[in-house]
């Protein structure tokens, strides 16, 4: 027996000790420490008696609330693992060194029938996504199943297996600690923070191999999806809203990319930006994955809230290893907790979602949540694999990439045609523009879209500040050159909403005043509204939908997520003190503009506003005239 097989038997031996194996990068590391739970992110003990120690974290979903969300608080713990020792292992020696028995599952299903969660899907799609609370959301559901044999060696079971079989992860890990254990491979680095670079992997659209792998044939037809190009740029902007908060220039983005797996395919985007944040606030202000929760963030988790049957516990969390660098500080590496099962007394749960938007067929979803939890099952060695996942030949060469194939990279590329080039460019936030000198105040209606427009704001000179509604005083209102009032989730015509009511009462104050007003999408048509325009629900919800519209004698290309429109009879170009820029045919209004008003219905810092930064420019300099 080699000494690596003894001391992994004799960690597994002891319930009371803790340690993780992480994989990434093509190296395995082990390590081993105290563990410590905390409260929140900042209670995170990254300094020690010594100086900065590296830590090892398990954040769950219910964090989520120190963003001032809504989350079951189910008691999962934050915890983490002190990392006193760290080591590199041989990868080939650590594989032939973990137990490598069959396990056999049994009595293995969901804990919500097809036809519940296929009734889940449909609710959200109507009392969710149709009455305007959000563009997509993600709802869970667990496969469970039981096994007889001992946590620990279960867990490393598994990761051996997933060692073997599993190609493509960003991380494969297996975390043994009393009470908590977890083996998984993650696709995705939520978040990374390095040398003063913050990187989003945001990924999203899922490509479930067929029998014999993965063709060229297969995926144009997946590439080619409405539904998955879609809900890979609305999970872009939602992340980017991320970044505008943490990084001083925005964020930029690289992409798409294919993240090849072994028995699923991904598209994903690159976000890279500076900052200058403690990495524990820069986890705070990008918790979490909008791929795992669903946007806007923070209505998000209400519909969680509302529709899951019990708490997630670490789903759509992070793992996350802080790291003490040559600056003092500490970089960051925090991939999402997907892909991974959870291990307690004999049972075993996979979580797994599907993100639903206005597209969604409800058999759809379920087939996808079927096919994560095999991805899930079937990597560990606990189902039967497919041929396409044997165990690699270290030796031969290496398959082909798909996304090397000329015809494919050519229809990737071939997405950014839609997007605005303003996010796929370097931004300067200090950039003096042609409004310099003047303030703005950006009132979020609970849709981090506003951090986007700030940013935007400040490319163009302004001095920007955010507040919330629930926080925003007549005073500060009154005294800014600008006043931008945001975008957010919900029915305009429900004053009964204290968020409803307060935008209203913003919008009407500005307006009374005759100080400079934009307003946007929710605003806008709370604007449209007080100047006596019908609101109406869209037939169909735009929701991540590009269009060019008309724009006061410019047509601009924009992206729309709402739910409801301002509607005017066809050809009308006034109505009262207002001009109004609508479509010829259903006189749905795009825009609206008058003495020191502005107001547009899309979203001009939306990834999919191809137009939108020389819109924001033409309609501030507007309002401010």
């Amino acid at each position: 027996m080699t000494d690596l097989k003894r001391r992994i038997r004799a960690l597994a031996a002891d319930p009371e000790t803790s340690f993780v194996l992480i994989a990434r990068d093509g190296v395995v590391e082990l390590l081993t420490g105290e563990i410590v739970d905390v409260e929140t992110l900042s209670d995170i003990p990254l300094e020690g008696a010594d100086g900065p120690r590296e830590v090892f974290a398990m954040v769950p979903y219910r964090q989520v609330r120190e963003r001032g969300f809504e989350a079951q608080d189910d008691g999962t713990p934050l915890r983490c693992l002190l990392v006193a020792e760290r080591e590199g292992l041989d990868a080939e020696e650590l594989r032939a060194a973990l137990p490598d028995t069959p396990i056999d599952l049994r009595g293995g299903g969901f804990d919500i029938s097809d036809d519940e969660y296929a009734d889940i899907v449909e609710q959200v799609i109507a009392e969710e996504i149709g009455r305007g609370e959000g563009a997509n959301f993600v709802i869970r559901r667990d496969y469970r199943a039981g096994y007889e044999c001992d946590d620990r060696i279960a867990a490393l079971t598994w990761f051996r297996a997933l060692l073997e079989h599993e190609r493509g992860a960003y991380w494969t890990f297996a975390v043994i600690t009393p009470g908590q254990i977890a083996v998984g491979a993650s696709p995705e680095a939520h978040v990374v923070a390095r040398d003063g670079i913050v990187t989003m992997n945001p990924i999203s659209g899922t490509f479930r191999h067929p029998a014999g792998g993965a063709t060229r044939e297969s995926l144009t037809e997946f590439l080619s999806s409405t539904k998955e190009t879609e809900e890979l740029f609305m999970v872009v902007d939602e992340e980017l809203k991320m970044m505008s908060q943490v990084c001083s220039d925005g964020g930029r983005i690289t992409g798409p990319h294919l993240k090849e797996m072994s028995r699923l395919t991904h598209t994903e985007y690159m976000l890279r930006g500076r900052s200058r944040l403690d990495p524990r606030d820069i986890l705070r202000e990008t918790m979490f994955a909008p791929t795992v929760t669903g946007s806007p963030m923070q209505n998000a988790c209400a519909v969680i809230r509302r529709h899951e049957r019990a708490p997630r516990g670490y789903y759509s969390g992070v793992a996350a290893l802080f790291t003490p660098n040559a600056d003092g500080g500490h970089d960051l590496d925090a991939p999402i907790l997907i892909r991974t099962a959870y291990l307690d007394r004999g049972h075993l749960r996979v979580p797994v979602g599907a993100t639903l938007v206005r597209h969604s067929d409800p058999l759809g979803e379920v087939g996808e949540t079927h096919g994560k939890a095999a991805g899930v099952l079937g990597a560990i060695g606990a189902i039967e694999r497919d041929h396409v996942a044997e165990t690699r030949d270290d030796d031969a060469p290496a398959p082909a990439r798909l996304a090397d194939d000329p015809e494919i990279a050519a229809l990737l590329a071939s997405r950014n045609t839609r997007l605005a080039d303003f996010w796929m460019q370097p931004q300067d936030a200090a950039a003096a523009g042609r409004f310099g000198g003047r303030s703005a105040l950006v009132v979020d209606a609970e849709d981090r879209f506003t951090t986007m427009l700030a940013h935007q704001l400040r490319h163009l000179g302004l001095d920007v500040t955010i507040a919330p509604w629930s926080e925003v005083t007549d005073e500060a209102v009154d005294a800014a050159d600008l006043v931008v009032s945001g975008p957010g989730p919900g029915d305009p015509r429900d004053p009964s909403s204290p968020r409803i009511a307060r935008m209203q009462q913003v919008v009407a104050r500005r307006r009374a005043t005759g100080s400079p007003l934009l307003a946007v999408c929710l605003s806008h048509q709370i604007l449209a509204d007080g100047l006596g325009i019908d609101l109406v629900p869209l037939d169909s919800p735009y929701q991540g939908v590009q269009k060019t519209v008309p724009v006061f004698g410019e047509d601009a290309s924009v992206g729309f997520y709402n739910t409801f429109t301002a509607r005017v009879a066809p050809g009308t170009t006034r109505v009262g003190e207002a001009e109004v820029a609508a479509d010829a045919e259903s006189g749905d209004v795009y825009a609206l503009r008058g003495e020191r008003f502005a107001s547009i219905q899309g979203h001009l810092e939306s990834i999919l506003s191809r137009d939108g930064i020389a819109t924001l420019e033409r309609l501030t300099a507007h309002a401010l005239s």
